[in-house]
């Protein structure tokens, strides 16, 4: 599966693509980037409800600055995976374990075999969610996690007993593959940029556009009412006392400080709780931190490089 290029975001050099197949069936495209001469270790990039390989290639080139070779896939129901409904605007899951059956098949057919080790995780919103319940299972293919904005919770009543009755009902009605009330069919991040929770930057919030312009296949839209079932399930979890006190590898958790998306709250109270782990709010930022700007990423990534061994000096 080839990846998507264009002027103002063009692939990085040194690519492999292909397609992967899970234990259940689902092919899953996939990208790796070696690491520069003389270097070792591989940070696996997950990603984010509605996003794909190509809108993490600034990211994947920080990276390999820092001497990391850099390995991604797309979720099932999103970028070039294979969609789960007809309508490919529409991301759908049964359940958030067929994301963990995505993590393994991607491990074991792309990192263990062609990723130079140690293994590191960068994960996103939704593909925080993902790894927390990985790490929670007790797989141990990482050795650090760094996580941004992580779906812990999300804001105010978003998660109160009433949306997700209704949810859950129309659900057991047989309306999994509908957009949830207030939905539609416009693509995630194609909206006027004044009006968008993601990003301050109005260069990369085009940049990002721009790529689903070039190929609207790599996007979907709002959430249908299946995907937000499973994220519900996932989020009440979480909630549990005893839930990141089992989770045993170092986490690094930043949570944005002007978050609409996710609760910023629900992040450190989480990341309290952690044996192993830290929080930074990185004030000012909206949700998507690595698409932010420069005066944000730069927070990021100080942090990054204070917690993951192996960086290269700049």
């Amino acid at each position: 599966m080839t990846l998507v290029s264009i002027p103002a975001n063009p692939v990085p050099d040194d690519v492999v693509s292909g397609a992967i197949k899970s234990r259940d069936g689902v092919e899953l495209r996939f990208a790796r980037w070696a690491p520069p001469a003389g270097r070792k270790g591989t940070v696996c990039v997950f990603t984010g409800r509605g996003e794909c390989i190509e809108k993490y290639f600034e990211t994947v080139r920080d990276l390999r600055a820092r001497g990391f070779a850099v390995a991604m896939i797309d979720w099932r129901g999103q970028g070039h995976s294979a969609r789960q409904l007809s309508d490919y605007r529409k991301g759908y899951v049964r359940n958030f374990r067929d994301y963990e059956a995505d993590v393994a098949a991607f491990v074991q057919q792309v990192v263990m075999p062609d990723c130079p080790p140690p293994y590191y995780a960068l994960a996103h919103s939704m593909g925080g969610a993902i790894l927390l319940r990985v790490l929670h299972g007790g797989s141990r293919w990482f050795d650090r996690i760094v996580m941004t904005a992580p779906m812990i919770d999300l804001p105010g009543r978003t998660t109160g007993w009433p949306i997700r009755t209704l949810i859950r009902t129309m659900r057991f009605a047989g309306m999994g593959g509908n957009y949830i009330p207030g939905g539609s069919n416009r693509l995630v991040g194609t909206g006027p940029f004044a009006e968008n929770p993601v990003t301050s930057d109005p260069v990369r919030y085009a940049r990002n556009a721009s790529i689903l312009e070039e190929d609207p296949t790599l996007g979907i839209a709002s959430p249908t009412v299946g995907w937000t079932d499973a994220a519900f399930r996932t989020i009440l979890g979480f909630r549990a006392t005893t839930y990141p006190s089992r989770i045993r590898q170092p986490l690094l958790l930043l949570a944005a400080g002007h978050d609409t998306v996710v609760s910023t709250a629900a992040i450190e109270e989480f990341a309290y709780h952690l044996r192993t782990g830290s929080h930074l709010v990185i004030a000012g930022a909206k949700h998507e931190i690595l698409q932010e700007q420069d005066r944000y990423r730069a927070q990021f990534w100080a942090a990054f490089d204070a917690f993951v061994p192996g960086t290269s000096s700049f």
